[in-house]
């Protein structure tokens, strides 16, 4: 019988199910732990640890690839060349750019290795691909520019000047646009990938750190650190359509597949720091719901499902796995020291 039984559990497992059919099995969330140098490899479905990858200093911002092979971190290059001055989180006052240019690691997903290291500019923040998986984007806030590398080379094509301090990257839907969120220039730049060029500057308000899109391609998005709130976007006119008041230094954000529910980070300061996720409704345009994480609620990334929300909780050192449908916090578990950024496998 027991025979039987794991015959059963691997058929399960390698057509990628788990042995109740709940979620897949491969499916894997990956937090960037900027005080600690790692990147942690968490289980979506048990929230287990499964690895702490070692990868370079201060880790900020992770991303997996499209297909889930890869995944890309942001940091500020080998440990013990890095300046130990660099930023642990980011509040009101901090993000302050770093002298020496950083560097992109990428993770094989299947073996959690470090497969490639590629330079970029001056002090990396976020790291994203296009939706066809062939060009990540990076932000490099120490010298106002976007590093463009070639996905399957590893190597940099071409550099795209923005606004002042770009921090948070987006595509739209379509991947024909790059949204990016300009913290100290007060606007989004409108980046067009076929050109590879800035093509416009959206006046947005204090502090934007992060952007997004609702998958539908109808609203975008830009936390207002600085405002404490969050402004929504009409892409077609980019033009602001509403302001909504959230938490105190709201950082990420990230609507839900079915575009209805926007998602924000409020992670506040390390001397007053935030522990609550805002749940925007967008056909209201109203915060539902407040839910408390933890401390320095940060990094929000959203499951193919709509399921679960992962929030990263810098301050505390945890990771909190908030239930959508529900509206609560699922389970919260530790992770690396200064957790910020945080994707989860497609």
């Amino acid at each position: 019988m027991s025979g039987i039984r794991n015959w059963l559990v691997m058929v399960a497992m390698l057509s990628g199910w788990g042995v109740a059919g709940v979620g897949l099995a491969a499916d894997k969330v990956y937090v960037a732990n900027e005080e600690a140098d790692t990147v942690s490899v968490l289980d979506a479905e048990s929230f287990k640890t499964l690895a702490n990858v070692r990868v370079g200093a201060k880790p900020h911002n992770v991303q997996v690839s499209p297909d889930g092979t890869r995944v890309w971190v942001t940091n500020n290059g080998e440990p013990a060349t890095a300046d130990a001055s660099a930023h642990q989180g980011m509040g009101k006052d901090e993000h302050q750019a770093m002298g020496d240019a950083g560097a992109v690691w990428v993770i094989d997903t299947t073996t959690h290795a470090v497969v490639a290291k590629v330079g970029v500019g001056l002090h990396p923040a976020h790291v994203v691909l296009t939706p066809d998986g062939r060009f990540a984007y990076v932000t490099n806030g120490g010298d106002n520019t976007l590093s463009v590398i070639n996905a399957s080379t590893q190597r940099r094509v071409s550099t795209i000047a923005v606004g002042k301090f770009p921090h948070g990257i987006r595509f739209s839907p379509g991947g024909t646009q790059a949204y990016v969120a300009n913290l100290k220039g007060g606007t989004v730049s409108v980046v067009d990938t076929a050109s590879q060029k800035e093509v416009a500057q959206i006046p947005v308000g204090k502090g934007p750190a992060q952007v997004g899109f609702t998958p539908d391609g109808r609203l975008a998005f830009v936390s207002l650190s600085g405002e404490n709130a969050v402004a929504v976007i009409d892409p077609a006119t980019r033009k602001i359509l509403h302001r909504i008041a959230v938490g105190t230094v709201p950082i990420q954000l990230f609507a839900t597949p079915d575009s209805t529910t926007l998602l924000v980070a409020n992670q506040g300061t390390r001397k007053k720091p935030g522990k609550t996720v805002s749940m925007i409704d967008l056909g209201t345009f109203k915060v539902i719901k407040t839910v408390e994480t933890g401390a320095g609620a940060h990094g929000v990334a959203i499951d193919r499902d709509g399921r679960y929300a992962y929030i990263t909780n810098t301050y505390a050192g945890t990771l909190s796995v908030l239930d959508i449908r529900k509206r609560s916090v699922a389970a919260t578990v530790p992770v690396g020291k200064g957790p910020n950024g945080v994707s989860v496998r497609p």
